[in-house]
């Protein structure tokens, strides 16, 4: 589930974030006051709509109903444009000299200068995802299929709780999060230490 909400989300929003920050096209500011103005909407208001959504798709109790919904996000649209603007438009116009295409100056030029935003929102979005207990209680039926939040929360019942199991699953609840953040944590320091000094 984090693996299948964070790859495509972080490559939608960066194609989105790309556009918004790139191109001009018409409405291009209203369409992203309107993506901003849905992040004042909590996920508990457009809950029941997105589940009724996902049940006439019959995507209930399926990984496309559990991810689907959460691949894009205004949050992370947001983020990759401000990432892609902070990119002086001069790189693009030497890149196109050169005969580079749209497709190559994003991929070669533009995306490796913004990898600390990526690396950010990759584990924003992967200990989001990894750590959700709300939507995926909603859509997932079967016990087959639940996420390890939502395993570790069945542990603790009226009956007794499984406090050894549940301090075990806890700690491997924690061992992939903190995988991803020491693979990427020189992207991190180097997108919080950009522009600190000067000369």
């Amino acid at each position: 589930y984090a693996v299948g909400c964070t790859i495509p989300s972080m490559f939608i929003n960066a194609l989105a974030g790309y556009a918004f920050a790139r191109f001009n096209f018409k409405g291009k500011n209203l369409l992203f006051l309107l993506f901003l103005a849905t992040m004042m909407i909590p996920f508990q208001v457009i809950m029941v709509p997105l589940y009724l959504e996902v049940y006439y798709l019959k995507w209930l109790n399926t990984y496309w109903g559990l991810i689907i919904p959460k691949v894009a996000s205004a949050y992370w649209i947001f983020l990759c444009r401000a990432a892609f603007q902070e990119l002086p438009k001069e790189l693009e116009d030497a890149a196109r000299i050169d005969g580079a295409t749209e497709y190559g100056i994003a991929t070669k030029i533009i995306l490796p200068l913004t990898k600390p935003a990526f690396a950010s929102m990759g584990i924003l979005q992967a200990m989001g995802s990894w750590n959700a207990i709300l939507w995926p209680l909603l859509v997932l039926k079967g016990a087959e299929k639940f996420t390890l939040p939502i395993g570790l929360n069945t542990l603790l019942t009226p009956y007794g709780n499984n406090y050894d199991v549940l301090i075990a699953g806890s700690m491997f609840g924690i061992l992939p999060i903190l995988v991803i953040f020491l693979i990427f944590q020189k992207y991190i320091i180097e997108g919080m230490t950009a522009g600190a000094v000067k000369g």
